[in-house]
């Protein structure tokens, strides 16, 4: 009988649970993170059940106080983790039995673990968004920061990683400004999404005590009710969605570590990543290795996993809730903490960027002016099909002379098309490309400079 005492659902059996089988069903040592948001809804049910005249108020004030002092000694490393209580609900649970005397086995009245484990973890999630964008808009300040001082500064843009035409380092930078702003958009998104109030719901079929369900949100810092109980103990929705924003805020992380572990390597040294976020080699004193970048990238693959983890979880359960909901925690919290760190490495690496100028001038070529070539016989009415095959015939003729565009002669332009005149020259000018592309959007200084002023009032 011993067992059945322990257990809180214990008064059905009558044989003890297999060890391996108690370890296994165990959640204690993930779930116990969600202390703070389980004592907080929990001191909210205890004012709810007064409200409702299930308990008075010296029993609502002895349960909130006990469970006050439960987080105090959570908070203080002093709580007593035993590996029966099997999750975090049932360790705040016992305790607050043992510091509140018969009064702690009144709190779960009308309440199941199910709809308690789904509000703990849309609380968590709220609070964990919160401070995920404020790690993306950190990111975004030391990519608005850099770009801000490199609006002059010219590199090649790729494509296919070939190099295509010219364009300004901070307009590289700020393209990923721009994904980190969607990927703020989509996780505010999630947050009212999330702002959904499960407790009340009980086990699937809501409660009959006559609990305020909107005091319980409004207590809370909920949105809204839950319209369906059924579909309230069983919802993941949430937290499918914070690791799908997770994974594509990863896969912007990864484009950027990618491009810079290029930009950093030999072949191009466009930019030197600071010491403080490097490693080297055990074997090979010369190594300079963007291991933090490597992480960045490597840890998106882990994310993505996750993602499709859960989904396989989710996609054949039946209704409502089921034990399969346990693996959610573990994902949600390894991709939480996963995004943050990835978030704050990431601004650190951009912050102490050093970045060469001569070896991004150095590598641009005349090729990158090709499409300036096409556009300038454009402007002169040569229907733009015709003017790219016009630039592709003096690009091979390059090539089979070892000459750049600057450096054909122009004879050779106007052997080509006679719409070629000595004016070319101004034409195969590098910062007169950049200042050409003047749209919205574009690469010139001044649409540059736009760009960051709108990003600047984003960020205030």
């Amino acid at each position: 009988m011993a067992e059945k005492s322990r257990k809180a659902w214990g008064g059905r059996f009558d044989g003890e649970t297999d060890k391996l089988m108690e370890a296994f069903n165990s959640s204690l040592s993930f779930d116990r993170r969600l202390w703070r948001e389980d004592i907080e809804g929990s001191k909210a049910y205890a004012e709810a059940l007064a409200r409702a005249g299930v308990i008075d108020s010296g029993e609502c004030e002895q349960l909130t106080e006990g469970l006050s002092r439960v987080a105090q000694e959570i908070e203080s490393g002093e709580f007593d983790w035993r590996d029966e209580d099997e999750d975090i609900h049932m360790a705040v649970e016992r305790r607050l039995s043992e510091l509140a005397g018969p009064v702690g086995g009144k709190l779960h009245t009308g309440r199941s673990r199910n709809d308690q484990v789904a509000t703990d973890m849309r609380l968590w999630l709220m609070r964990a968004v919160d401070t995920v964008l404020d790690d993306l808009k950190s990111l975004q300040r030391a990519l608005h920061g850099r770009a801000e001082t490199q609006t002059r500064a010219m590199m090649p843009g790729f494509t296919h990683l070939q190099p295509a035409q010219v364009v300004s380092l901070a307009h590289y930078l700020m393209s990923f400004f721009w994904m980190l702003q969607r990927d703020r958009e989509r996780f505010r998104q999630l947050r009212s999404r999330a702002s959904v109030l499960p407790l009340g719901s009980g086990a699937l079929a809501g409660q009959a005590l006559g609990v305020d369900r909107e005091f319980l949100a409004r207590r809370l810092g909920f949105e809204r009710v839950s319209p369906n109980s059924m579909d309230a103990v069983a919802d993941r929705d949430f937290v499918a969605e914070f690791l799908s924003l997770a994974a594509i805020a990863m896969s912007h992380l990864s484009r950027l570590a990618e491009d810079l572990i290029i930009y950093s390597g030999p072949g191009c040294g466009f930019v030197v990543l600071s010491d403080a976020y490097s490693t080297g080699s055990s074997l090979m004193p010369q190594k300079k290795n963007p291991d933090s970048l490597e992480l960045v990238r490597g840890k998106a693959g882990r994310v993505i996993g996750r993602l499709a983890g859960l989904l396989a979880t989710l996609k054949g359960l039946p209704s409502t809730y089921n034990k399969d909901l346990q693996e959610d925690k573990e994902p949600l919290f390894d991709c939480y903490d996963t995004l943050t760190a990835s978030l704050r490495i990431t601004a650190g690496v951009v912050v102490t960027l050093e970045v060469n100028g001569e070896k991004m001038a150095a590598a641009l070529d005349d090729f990158l002016l090709a499409t300036d070539l096409a556009d300038y016989l454009v402007a002169r009415g040569l229907p733009f099909r015709e003017s790219h095959r016009v630039v592709g015939r003096l690009v091979r003729e390059c090539e089979k002379t070892g000459l750049g565009l600057k450096d054909l002669p122009l004879e050779t332009y106007t052997r080509e098309s006679g719409l070629f005149g000595p004016e070319i020259r101004e034409v195969l000018d590098f910062a007169s490309s950049l200042a050409a592309r003047g749209s919205y959007g574009g690469t010139a200084p001044g649409a540059v400079q736009a760009q960051l002023e709108e990003a600047r009032r984003l960020l205030e």
